[in-house]
C-alpha cells in the first residue's frame, strides 16, 4: 500500500521503516509505535525529503527528547560557528535542531542542514518569509508566506513552527486583556504586527487547509506554535494563552483528519506550581498530541541562569506529560548564545529530560543511572565518566583537585563514606588518619 505520511502509513496499520527504528530505540513493540501515531500522540518528523535523518518519535510515552534552536541574525552572522553548533548539540545527544536564521543565506544553510544532519530539523517559516523576498512584512501577501513554507518543505525540513491560533480576535484581547509582556513570542509578534498592519486576517488560519495540503506531500510535522505564551509569569494561564490553545485544540483535529501530524507548543514563563496543570489542559484540549515546551521558566530574574529555571520547569512539564523540551540557553534574553551557552543549555534540558523519564518509568530510563551507582560503589572513577552526562567537565574538576588518595576524593579523604563502608563490609581495618 503507499502512503503519504507516517499517520496515513498508522492508519492503514503499515509499519513503516521509520517506525521500526523508533520503536528500537525506544524499547517498544512496532505495533505500540504504530498504534499511537495513527491516534496522533506520538510525531515521527521525517520529511521525504531528509535522506540524511535518523528518525526519532515524539511522545509523551516515549523518551523526552531535546530540541536546540540555532541560526544566524544580523548582529552575528557566522555560519561556520552556527555549523559548530550544530555538530557540537548533535554529538551531545539533541534530537533536533530549529533553525532560526533571519538574516543572510537562509536557504543555503537550511540546505545544508537537510543534506547532513540526522537530527530533525525545524524551522519557523514566517521568519524566512521577509528575508526570502527581501521586502518589508506589511507588503507580503498570503501567498508569499504560504509559498515559503512549501520551500522549506521541498528542502527537506521536518517539523515547521506555524503560528495559526491567533487571528483579528487576538488583536481585540491583547488591547482588552492587558499583559506586563504583551506577545513575547517573535513569530506570534510578526503575524500579530502583519494583521494590525494589513488589516487582514492571519494567513495561516485562514489558509490552513491549503498549508495541510503541503505538509501532507512532503510529510512535514505542523508545530502550533503558541504565539500567546506568557513571556513572564504573571502572563501565565491568562485568556489570551488559554483561548489561543483551544484554537489550537480544533486545528489539531483539522491536521490529523488530514493525516498532517502535529506538535502543540506551549509556554513559556510559568510558576512552577502550575506546570502541571498547564500540561493537563494541553493534553485535555489537543487530545493528547505531543506538547512541545519552552522550558518552562519558572522565574523571571534569572538572566544568565535561564537554563536552570528552564530545566527546573521542564522537568515538572516533562514528569506531567511534556513530549519535547525546547532547550534554553544562559543567553536567553540576552543575546545570540554562542557554543558554550549551547553546551550548557543542552547539558541543563538532558538532565531534566532524563529525570522525568525516570520518573515517568520509560523502559530503560534508569539504567544508566544503576550504573553510575555501582562504579561510585566500587570507587571507579573511569566507570563514572561512562556514565556521567558531561564527562570531561567530571573529570576536569577532579584533575583540578587532585586527592592525596585515588580511592577518595578532596572533599572527605580517608572520611569517605563509600570507602569506610567498602572496607567495613569485607571486615577490614578502617584507617581515618
Amino acid at each position: 500500500m503507499n502512503y503519504n505520511t507516517q499517520m496515513e502509513a498508522a492508519k492503514k496499520g503499515i509499519i513503516t521503516p521509520q517506525m521500526k527504528i523508533v520503536a528500537q530505540k525506544e524499547f517498544r513493540e512496532p505495533e505500540f509505535i504504530r498504534k499511537h501515531v495513527a491516534e496522533g500522540k506520538i510525531a515521527i518528523c521525517a520529511n521525504k525529503n531528509h535522506s540524511s535523518l535518523d528518525p526519532n518519535g515524539i511522545g509523551s510515552m516515549l523518551r523526552t527528547k531535546i530540541n536546540v534552536n540555532l541560526g544566524v541574525s544580523r548582529d552575528c552572522k557566522d555560519y561556520d560557528v552556527e555549523i559548530k553548533k550544530v555538530m557540537e548539540a548533535v554529538n551531545m545527544g539533541a534530537e533536533a535542531i530549529m533553525d532560526l536564521s533571519s538574516h543572510g543565506d537562509t536557504t543555503g544553510f537550511r540546505r545544508k542542514l537537510t543534506s547532513t544532519c540526522p537530527a530533525m530539523i525545524g524551522t519557523v517559516p514566517v521568519y524566512d518569509s521577509v528575508i526570502h523576498y527581501q521586502r518589508d512584512l506589511a507588503t507580503l501577501t498570503a501567498k508569499d508566506f504560504i509559498e515559503v513554507i512549501r520551500l522549506h518543505a521541498k528542502d527537506g525540513v521536518d517539523f515547521v513552527t506555524l503560528h495559526c491560533g491567533i487571528t483579528r480576535k487576538t488583536i481585540e484581547q491583547i488591547k482588552t486583556h492587558k499583559r506586563k509582556m504583551n506577545i513575547v513570542s517573535r513569530g506570534g509578534s510578526l503575524v500579530f504586527a502583519w494583521m494590525c498592519m494589513t488589516g487582514n486576517e492571519n494567513p495561516f488560519y485562514e489558509y490552513y487547509d491549503e498549508i495541510l495540503e503541503i505538509c501532507r506531500e512532503y510529510d512535514v510535522t505542523i508545530s502550533l506554535g503558541d504565539a500567546c505564551r506568557p513571556g513572564c509569569v504573571a502572563d501565565a494561564g491568562d485568556v489570551c494563552q488559554i483561548d489561543e490553545l483551544v484554537r489550537l485544540g480544533e486545528l489539531t483535529k483539522r491536521a490529523w483528519a488530514k493525516d498532517v501530524q502535529v506538535m502543540v507548543e506551549g509556554p513559556g514563563h510559568v510558576p512552577l506550581d502550575q506546570v502541571e496543570a498547564n500540561m493537563k489542559i494541553q493534553q485535555t484540549i489537543c487530545m493528547g498530541a505531543p506538547f512541545y515546551v519552552l522550558g518552562p521558566i519558572v522565574t523571571d530574574i534569572a538572566p544568565g541562569y535561564d537554563h536552570i529555571t528552564a530545566a527546573i520547569g521542564g522537568a515538572v512539564a516533562a514528569m506531567a506529560g511534556a513530549a519535547f523540551l525546547c532547550y534554553v540557553t544562559p543567553a536567553e534574553h540576552l543575546a545570540l548564545p554562542n557554543i558554550n551557552d549551547v553546551k550548557q543549555g543542552i547539558i541543563a534540558s538532558k538532565i531534566a529530560a532524563h529525570a522525568a523519564d525516570i520518573a515517568k518509568k520509560i523502559p530503560h530510563a534508569r539504567d544508566i543511572d544503576d550504573k553510575m551507582a555501582d562504579a561510585r560503589r566500587k570507587l571507579d572513577w573511569e566507570g563514572q565518566w561512562e556514565c556521567a552526562i558531561d564527562p570531561e567537565y567530571a573529570k576536569s574538576i577532579r584533575d583540578e583537585r587532585t586527592p592525596e588518595f585515588d580511592d577518595t576524593c578532596s572533599m572527605c579523604g580517608k572520611f569517605c563514606a563509600v570507602r569506610s563502608m567498602n572496607k567495613a563490609l569485607n571486615d577490614e581495618h578502617i584507617d581515618i588518619l
